[in-house]
């Protein structure tokens, strides 16, 4: 029986590239000998990084915490990525763009957006361009993100309000942008 092309692939890139541990590195070596062994596990690291980056778009943060995951010495892992940065392959920037863009249009507000861009590692001013500069209107997004779970009649009654309000709250849509969902001005109305 014939395995799948990508696990033989995977097999053939293991046997030829084994992870290289930086601690059994003998101080017999010579420095060029040393020089190599570093090159060596450092195109392992960019491999693995560039394999990562080809499935979708990555913060540095990150790539770094899945590369640091897999074994690879912390030293390497701050080559790669200074040098993925350098060759534009790795973009905090492009990566916080295309994250706003991708949850807002999957529903989500934007205090649920910086909150998980903050723990992917993108800087507060990064995350507040990219936010304020999304081609997005957020109280239209909340008041479709209910109608779309809820139905297009607004809740009559307080209990109703208050499960609407706490669902948008957990999509990440402040009290403006729910009081605007759900039309509710809490000077005229009860």
């Amino acid at each position: 029986m014939r395995r799948p092309k990508a696990s033989r692939t995977r097999e053939l890139f293991e046997a030829s590239s084994p992870a290289i541990d930086p601690a059994e590195a003998d101080e017999a070596l010579t420095p060029e000998e040393r020089a190599l062994r570093t090159k060596q596990r450092d195109q392992v690291v960019e491999v693995a990084a560039v394999r990562l980056l080809s499935r979708r778009e990555h913060s540095t943060e990150e790539l770094r915490r899945k590369l640091a995951a897999k074994g690879h010495p912390e030293s390497s892992i701050a080559v790669v990525l200074d040098k993925l940065g350098k060759k534009k392959l790795l973009s905090d920037e492009r990566f916080a763009a295309n994250y706003v863009h991708h949850h807002a249009r999957r529903g989500q507000g934007p205090v649920r957006i910086r909150a998980e861009l903050r723990q992917q590692g993108i800087a507060d001013p990064q995350i507040q361009q990219e936010v304020g500069s999304a081609e997005c209107d957020w109280n239209a997004l909340a008041a479709e993100v209910r109608r779309r779970k809820f139905g297009a009649e607004l809740p009559q009654t307080a209990s109703e309000r208050a499960k609407q309000a706490r669902f948008l709250q957990y999509r990440g849509f402040n009290s403006d942008q729910i009081r605007a969902a759900l039309k509710f001005d809490p000077h005229t109305d009860d």
